[in-house]
């Protein structure tokens, strides 16, 4: 670099700027590839397929032709339950425990996607939520807000990424049931010892569970698009391995909502980046105007209030107050002041609120209904060893535990949700859309009980 000290001043100027250009572009050409690439309209996309488990059919066993042909099949159908000491349902356990000869081996999934990672990865595309040295403290907490609620809606769509890919794998476990409901009444049928109708309930039952699993595989690609985007990731087979790459469940429950339950209103009036500066601006506002003119001005607004119709709005009609420059600021930034103060504080009342109710709800679940339903299980499974009950009540009591583990997971996503909406709260970000509850309707979603 010895010949740019050898240029006269303005040639050297030039000469840096050139050189700065150059390696900026080098630097350009070298690093963001991934860019360059994802906004390329002739990049080739390797589109992934939809795979949806196996659906059923509406068609039904013919009848025997005849009471000899009715024997037979009857005869043969009982000789091979009884190879198996319970009957029919362990038959069909036995024959989906068989893997097909051209089975490929189970891949093993890697789950290194935890939030940690997720939020790092996520900020390597968002340098506008990064501080730096030269901020000023209002400059400082706009950021901090802004992290806060990007951190907030990733928690969110990463816990929905987990919560939808747990969901369809017991939503397929419930298909897998009633698959076997329908497959014991097709052979039933064939035997001659159910009607086609019989059969025809245990296909619909199989149908809307099939209908179920492939809206639970919908919401699992939808959710995985979600946090794809937060993520900042274009490439369609990294999204479709991000599934693989996260948790098989959300985290268990914590045994309170949420640590420092004291801090509550106040903190979340602190953390907003520029509440305390507004109320500084009103305070000096407030203070300019005396205390005979702010009195006139609340009478003269509770003479208007008094005479309000309800198709009109107030009027009020005291012109020396009107162009009082300094009392309208006054009120202007009372009034934001007031206004921001009220939000805050509604929107701290309100995210504590759902937290506790999430958890509760969600603590109620995993102790109280998922404990009663296996418990039902367990009896139903004891009666039906005992040949005191039928398959067809041990598989409805099946159906009804995958329904109760439905119910207890969406709760505890709602849980972890709400849990996500407070911190960011904390963290100076206003309160996120709300979202209704899940574990309310997760039950009809899922499979129907049956008989």
């Amino acid at each position: 670099m010895s010949f740019l000290r050898r240029m006269p001043p303005s040639a050297r100027k030039h000469a840096c700027a050139g050189l700065w250009t150059l390696s900026a572009l080098g630097w350009a050409t070298a690093q963001p590839v991934d860019a360059l690439r994802a906004a390329d309209p002739q990049q080739p996309v390797q589109t992934q397929p939809l795979v949806l488990p196996p659906t059923t059919t509406a068609d039904t066993p013919a009848l025997p032709s005849d009471l000899a042909a009715a024997r037979d099949v009857w005869q043969r159908a009982n000789q091979r339950v009884a190879e198996f000491p319970r009957g029919h349902a362990d038959l069909l356990r036995w024959e989906a425990q068989q893997p097909p000869g051209d089975a490929p081996p189970a891949a093993k999934a890697s789950t290194d996607l935890d939030f940690a990672q997720a939020l790092r990865q996520s900020l390597r595309h968002r340098p506008e939520l990064f501080t730096h040295a030269d901020m000023n403290d209002l400059a400082r907490a706009q950021v901090q807000a802004r992290y806060a609620a990007h951190v907030r809606d990733l928690q969110r769509a990463w816990i929905d990424a987990v919560a939808t890919r747990q969901r369809e794998r017991l939503l397929n476990d419930a298909l897998d049931a009633t698959r076997t409901g329908s497959e014991l009444g097709r052979r039933m049928v064939s035997a001659g010892n159910w009607s086609q109708v019989r059969q025809m309930r245990e296909q619909l039952i199989e149908a809307n569970a099939w209908q179920a699993s492939a809206n639970a595989r919908g919401d699992t690609l939808a959710a995985q698009e979600r946090l794809a985007r937060l993520l900042g990731d274009a490439d369609a087979q990294a999204v479709a391995r991000l599934s693989a790459r996260l948790p098989n469940a959300l985290p268990e429950l914590p045994p309170q909502p949420a640590p420092g339950e004291a801090m509550g209103e106040a903190a979340v009036l602190r953390s907003h980046p520029t509440l305390a500066q507004t109320r500084l601006l009103a305070a000096r506002d407030l203070a300019a105007v005396s205390p005979a003119r702010r009195q006139a001005w609340n009478e003269t607004v509770e003479t208007a209030l008094r005479s309000l119709q309800t198709s009109t709005p107030p009027h009020i009609d005291n012109l020396s107050l009107l162009r009082d420059g300094t009392l309208e600021r006054s009120i202007d930034a009372e009034t934001r002041l007031r206004q921001l103060a009220v939000e805050r504080r509604s929107m701290a009342r309100e995210a504590w609120t759902t937290l506790q109710l999430r958890h509760a709800s969600a603590r109620h679940a995993q102790d109280v209904v998922i404990k009663l339903q296996a418990a039902v299980e367990q009896e139903t499974q004891l009666r039906y060893n005992g040949m005191l009950q039928s398959t067809w009540e041990l598989l409805a009591s099946a159906r009804e535990r995958m329904a109760s583990l439905d119910t207890a997971l969406q709760a505890r996503r709602d849980y972890w949700t709400a849990r996500a909406d407070w911190q960011a709260l904390l963290g100076g970000a206003d309160a996120a859309a709300p979202t209704p509850s899940s574990a309310t309707g997760a039950a009809s979603t899922a499979a129907p009980a049956g008989h």
